[in-house]
């Protein structure tokens, strides 16, 4: 059936393929030797990668530096685009003209050029010659050809824009002007040094992004797209507004395997849609709830979004930081969502879907889940301690010895799922919908859980790169692609062998093109970002922007934010993800941090970071133009614009969280304990799920209007007790600066001493702003000053800094020479803040009464 927009009818299962195809990985489809040609430079592209992240070229040779496997990377993807990609829509899809053929030609050699000749351009550093500059430029423009096609005009325009800024700087306006640079300074900057495409956001792209994209194509050929969804429909189905449960969990467990929430919708939305239709949800609300829960998708760890790998660049942690930081306010976000459907459900009173026998109790679930668990932690025991053994027992053949017992276990979880027949899911158009049986279901594909187990134990055990790691588990991908079907068919006593061997090195191919296909855009989208950034590197702008949107927010760290989060989520509209991050944390992340030092707020980096990675994916969701609520409404049937907007109510959760984290950083996991971190974990749960509520007008009972603002204020201090506590007992008392040995003298070493500081920034211009400083070991408080790295000039009331030592805490804390400390914050003993709950608590409970009695008269009158 056709796509009619205005009548509200679905798009069949081919043009849901097609969209995705247009804005994943090419619209075009041609046949003949042109087909194969894509097909071909696809799989040496993932090959190719696969080789240079795998220990072999160490062993054999054909090491790649960086400079040379990042031209090759764009190459490929140039070429690819090219190919795939038409130019315009009346263009055809089912060939590929001549022009476009030269310009994949030139597109790749000028890509490659930095690997061609990186002996003859590395001996002339900043020196380009003729042949150089001519490349650059062709280089450029059929990147933001490629860019065009791919991703649309938006980002390249966004790059034309900075290419104009950095050649015309002397004839801009104001503050905007900066001396300006030759044509060759600009061409050498952009395209043969490190600094702008060729720079750290193509690197991430070649050396994390891809393989994570592969290791998912792989694990969906391999079928556990199908079974995770399946898994969740069985566990969640039969529940009050099941199937929408079921689509949040699918969509969770679905990011592990497409980076892209327009595929994760489709992919999906398919099945839970339709079933979400048939328990009550309206199109628009089926649509929406699928697309908060798949855009999401590329927030959950531990495989989150192309940009979580940029953060470990940019940001300078290792990728388990990122992860531990992100987690809490990922699963918060998830859980909140699962709430809001259920608010959903009770509000219309829906029911769940049927299951095939009788309904597990919820008390037998609860002890199933407690075994499965307690299993998990027994196993994850087993495991780390029995490697633990292994590794000085085995010494350097530890890894062949755990490669073996790995496959052990591998083939005896396959030999225990072939017992189970692959159960399929219901016809979603069918007139009725009957839901699998949980135990088969789950049982049926438990092998699919290893290769993620073995990239988890990589990332977040062995601390092994998150390249390394990803290659390790998909080349454990791999050999489950060459190896299961035979193995089942094996197990099950079926006889045709030869045809599941072929039928799996067939399914490996395949992977290994799509995961390529999936990787054009991405490779091209953090090509063009390069350019961003490095036109800012090289104009300075940065620094202009800082003085811009401090004079916009008139200094206010939340006007600040706001800002920001706008202008992350009118990019959004046009730039995909991973550039709308790239170009947004290069502008605003360190203007962010320094505004809030200024204020006496201390912004981690990462949290700045992750607030923009939010917005950035946000963007998805948002109307007019959120392309993944548009492929929703093309499955329900439903008004795109409508679905947008209810997505973009149900992902406020996700909208608050960013603000939340940048003032109270115990929710990334920062400096926090394990049981802090639970009950950081438990409090802001509770905290969202109460936000939830107050957004969707219901709790027990529709709220009325006094107890939505009243959720609202119990959430928030949920959140920051301490901005209450602060009010009622300040947590420092204000000192004379020439008060800071005493003052140290009273606090314990390591503990943070605040000063307010004035000094110079970056470009000599007049600064304040607030240093935490940690003090060092000493028995007195001018011994701990010392040891923590500054060295002070005293003048009657007037305190200089003499000295920060290099590398000291001082130093770390923006302490330099010259600077004057204004005010010294003693700390004085503060309640815990955790009292503030108290009181949110009681008027939790009041509301709950109110709402308790007025839905039993509800459900009286109903039943009367």
């Amino acid at each position: 059936m056709s796509d009619d927009k205005t009548t509200g009818t679905p798009m069949s299962d081919d043009e849901l393929q097609d969209l995705v195809a247009a804005t994943d990985t090419g619209a075009r489809n041609p046949t003949g030797p042109a087909a194969k040609i894509i097909l071909g430079a696809a799989l040496i592209w993932s090959l190719f990668q696969l080789w240079i992240a795998s220990p072999l070229p160490f062993i054999f040779g054909g090491v790649f530096n960086t400079t040379e496997s990042r031209a090759i990377h764009l190459a490929l993807s140039v070429f690819l685009a090219f190919l795939a990609y038409p130019a315009l829509k009346r263009s055809p899809r089912d060939h590929i003209p001549i022009q476009d053929w030269v310009l994949a030609i030139v597109a790749a050699l000028a890509a490659a050029y930095n690997f061609l000749f990186y002996t003859e351009i590395s001996s002339r550093p900043n020196n380009p010659n003729m042949t150089d500059i001519i490349v650059a430029c062709v280089g450029a423009v059929t990147l933001l050809e490629a860019t065009r096609r791919a991703l649309g005009p938006p980002l390249m325009i966004v790059a034309i824009v900075f290419l104009i800024y950095t050649f015309g700087g002397p004839h801009m306006p104001g503050i905007l002007a900066w001396k300006g640079a030759s044509f060759g300074a600009v061409a050498y900057h952009q395209w043969l040094s490190s600094e702008g495409v060729f720079g750290i956001a193509l690197g991430v792209s070649t050396s994390f992004v891809f393989l994570f994209v592969l290791f998912g194509a792989l694990l969906d050929k391999a079928g556990a797209g199908n079974y995770f969804i399946k898994v969740a429909f069985s566990l969640l189905g039969h529940y009050r507004g099941g199937p929408a449960k079921a689509a949040v969990v699918a969509s969770a467990m679905t990011g592990l395997i497409s980076g892209s929430s327009i595929a994760n919708v489709v992919t999906t939305g398919t099945f839970t849609i339709p079933m979400m239709k048939r328990v009550g949800f309206s199109p628009e609300k089926a649509g929406a709830v699928e697309v908060a829960s798949s855009v999401n998708g590329q927030i959950m760890p531990p495989v989150m979004g192309a940009a979580a790998f940029l953060m470990v660049e940019y940001v300078g942690i290792s990728y388990f930081e990122v992860v531990t930081h992100a987690f809490v306010p990922a699963l918060i976000s998830y859980i909140a969502l699962v709430y809001i459907v259920h608010l959903e459900a009770m509000k219309a009173d829906m029911q769940g879907l049927p299951r095939r026998g009788a309904p597990t109790p919820l008390m037998k679930f609860l002890v199933m889940t407690a075994f499965g668990i307690a299993l998990v932690c027994g196993l994850s025991i087993a495991v780390y301690y029995g490697l633990g053994w292994i590794k000085p027992l085995a010494g350097d053949a530890a890894g062949f010895v755990i490669a073996g017992l790995l496959a052990i276990v591998y083939v005896t979880l396959v030999r225990f799922c072939s017992k189970y027949p692959e159960l399929e899911l219901d016809d979603p158009d069918s007139p009725v919908v009957e839901l699998p049986e949980v135990g088969p279901t789950v049982k049926s594909g438990l092998h699919f859980i290893l290769p993620v187990i073995v990239l988890i134990w990589c990332l977040m055990v062995e601390r092994l790169s998150p390249g390394l790691s990803a290659f390790w588990a998909t080349a454990f991908m791999i050999f489950i692609l060459i190896t299961q079907r035979p193995l089942f068919a094996m197990f099950r006593g079926i006889s045709s062998l030869g045809g599941h061997v072929q039928q799996g090195w067939s399914e490996l191919i395949d992977g290994l093109i799509a995961g390529a296909r999936n990787m054009i855009g991405i490779g091209i989208a953090t090509a063009t970002a390069g350019i961003i950034v490095g036109a800012v590197s090289q104009t300075g702008v940065g620094l202009v922007l800082a003085e811009l949107v401090e004079i916009l927010s008139f200094g206010n760290i939340m006007l600040m934010l706001l800002l920001t989060a706008v202008l992350s989520l009118i990019l959004g509209m046009g730039l995909p993800t991973t550039a709308n991050y790239i170009v947004v944390s290069s502008l605003l992340a360190p203007v962010i941090v320094q505004l809030g030092q200024d204020a006496g707020l201390i912004v981690p980096l990462i949290a700045v970071h992750l607030f923009v990675f939010y917005f950035g994916i946000m963007a998805d969701v948002t109307p007019p133009v959120g392309l993944a609520s548009f492929a929703a409404a093309a499955v329900s049937g439903g008004d795109p614009i409508k679905t947008g907007f209810v997505a973009f109510f149900y992902s406020l959760r996700t909208a608050a969280l960013p603000f939340l984290f940048i003032f109270n950083t115990d929710l990334l996991l920062i400096n926090v304990s394990w049981v802090g971190g639970i009950i950081v974990f438990i409090t802001a749960t509770a905290a969202m799920l109460v936000f939830a509520a107050a957004t969707q007008g219901y709790f027990l009972a529709r709220n009325r209007a006094y107890e939505s603002v009243l959720l609202l204020l119990i959430a928030f201090t949920l959140f920051r007790p301490g901005f209450w506590m602060d009010m009622v007992s300040p947590p420092n008392i204000e000192t004379a600066p020439n008060q800071i040995v005493q003052v140290a003298d009273k606090m314990a070493p390591g503990q943070k001493l605040r000063l307010r500081v004035d000094g110079e920034d970056a470009v000599g211009e007049p600064r304040s702003f607030v240093a935490l400083l940690p003090l060092g070991e000493g028995e007195t408080g001018e011994d701990r000053l010392f040891n923590a790295g500054l060295e002070l000039l005293v003048d009657g009331e007037d305190v200089e800094v003499d000295n920060a030592a290099f590398d000291s805490a001082a130093q770390a804390a923006g302490l330099d020479f010259g600077q004057k400390i204004r005010i010294v914050f003693e700390p004085v003993d503060q309640p815990p803040k955790q009292l503030m709950y108290i009181p949110a608590l009681i008027v939790l409970g009041l509301i709950i009464m109110m709402q308790r009695g007025r839905r039993k008269k509800d459900l009286s009158i109903a039943a009367a």
